[in-house]
């Protein structure tokens, strides 16, 4: 494993296409549930224990080597609003692009070919990872900082929020972050021999609702 790598996939940087995406920030701070440091803590906190517990669990199982085919359609069944599918599928086509640039790997070429309008996100950034020679828990720290680091990074434009509050809010978030991590990479060891029922399956009604919402918009500054 190369601690190198890990920090190379996980920069904000790294050209994944993340960054026009505010993780249901956009449509949060237009109804009034993130107006500052506090509710942003809210907000991140829950995105991390439903949607960043999927997406971590996923994301570990892809590197573990986990049929991909069948972890993407696990992600279908947990993604119930059509517009964040969409969302995923195009960040993941987006991934695919900069791993397979970054890191070539068969196992990639074979996922893009299986899906090439994009698999879900969190699987395309779990097999990038096993590309890259990171194993599953990086894979999941990868997809759980991920959860809750766009969110407040995409407040820090909608609401002109203090960079160093939002930085803040992540870092308290820390510990919890390890721990969704610890219980994702447990539930995709369980998928070798419980299959994909085993990956949480955590909702999040209001990150639904507020992406179709947002769907609909004629003006926005993120893509979901």
């Amino acid at each position: 494993m190369s601690r190198a790598a890990l920090l190379v996939l996980a920069d904000g940087r790294f050209p994944a296409g993340g960054h026009a995406h505010s993780g249901g920030a956009e449509a949060a701070v237009k109804a009034g549930r993130i107006r500052g440091a506090a509710s942003l803590a809210d907000f991140c906190r829950g995105r991390l224990h439903t949607a960043g517990s999927v997406a971590a669990a996923l994301s570990a199982a892809a590197a573990l080597g986990i049929d991909p085919v069948a972890l993407d359609r696990a992600a279908d069944a947990r993604t119930p609003s059509p517009a964040l599918r969409v969302a995923a599928r195009k960040l993941g086509r987006q991934l695919m692009r900069a791993g397979r640039s970054t890191w070539p790997s068969a196992e990639l070429d074979a996922l893009a070919r299986e899906f090439p309008k994009g698999a879900h996100q969190p699987v395309v950034l779990g097999l990038t990872a096993r590309a890259a020679g990171l194993g599953p828990v990086d894979a999941a720290h990868c997809a759980a900082y991920e959860s809750v680091s766009g969110p407040a990074t995409a407040t820090v434009r909608l609401l002109s929020l203090d960079p160093f509050d939002a930085t803040g809010v992540l870092a308290r978030l820390a510990p919890e972050v390890d721990q969704v991590v610890d219980r994702a990479v447990e539930a995709a060891r369980r998928v070798v021999d419980e299959g994909v029922d085993a990956l949480p399956a955590g909702s999040a009604p209001l990150l639904e609702i507020g992406a179709e919402v947002h769907a609909g918009w004629q003006v926005r500054l993120f893509a979901s």
